[in-house]
């Protein structure tokens, strides 16, 4: 009986993981989908699925009270190791630390997602080794790119790089109101859509950015992106659209 009574437990427990692991999500007012997770990290173990790029020395990247957190000089970008695979959701919860620390400053609360490399669009890695953490580094890439706070907390941008070298800025997607603006100390729930063209950004549950795009980059890779200040990240999750 007190087998039974364990396997019962167990099963009920695979349920409960099962059940935990598909989500309804609302794109816009027409559309639900459903998502599955895919990747978790919440930063209980190591950074073995991470890659650090630094474009000054003394910068560093660690796991400081199960959260990665970033401390840097200048800029810096932290990989996440996998291809991902659109439709998908990227989720997280990261704050800019105000502390008095060296590098403190509430600014560039960034990221890549959907990173790819059009020399190379099988191998990521064949020229992502040779970059040291520059913004410019990245031009090269396909990618999208939101710098949240940028420019010392004054601007909020999303661009979309095409892969040759050019960084497009459409006047839309320029945003300098407060309420898209960074807060110190204070988390900030990030989750970033892409499904079938549709591209969003939220913060918080607000909607940043929402647009259209014709030609969609639908795989590639997430990178959070900062510089010049002290980031923590935790509750990373990536959920495959279906």
């Amino acid at each position: 009986m007190k087998i039974n009574n364990i396997f019962f437990l167990a099963i009920i427990c695979l349920l409960k993981v099962s059940a935990q692991e598909i989500k309804t999500v609302i794109i816009n007012d027409t559309l639900t989908v459903k998502a599955k997770l895919l990747y978790t990290d919440d930063f209980s173990g190591n950074l073995s699925n991470w890659i650090a790029q630094f474009e000054e020395p003394g910068s560093s990247v660690y796991i400081k009270n199960e959260k990665l957190e970033v401390d840097t000089k200048r800029g810096s970008t932290v990989w996440f190791d996998k291809k991902l695979n659109g439709p998908l959701i990227i989720e997280y919860d990261a704050v800019v630390i105000d502390a008095n620390g060296a590098n403190d400053r509430v600014s560039d609360l960034n990221c890549f997602w959907m990173a790819s490399d059009p020399q190379n669009p099988e191998n990521f890695h064949a020229n992502i080794y040779k970059q040291k953490g520059s913004l410019g580094d990245y031009n090269y890439l396909k990618l999208y790119y939101v710098g949240f706070g940028g420019r010392n907390n004054s601007t909020t941008r999303l661009r979309r790089y095409p892969g040759d070298g050019s960084r497009p800025l459409l006047p839309e997607h320029d945003l300098n109101s407060k309420e898209y603006l960074l807060t110190g100390n204070t988390v900030n729930h990030i989750k970033i859509i892409n499904y079938k063209g549709i591209v969003q950004f939220y913060r918080n549950n607000q909607l940043v950015f929402n647009f259209y795009d014709e030609a969609p980059f639908v795989s590639g890779y997430y990178g959070l992106r900062t510089t010049m200040n002290r980031v923590s990240l935790d509750n990373f999750k990536v959920y495959s659209i279906f």
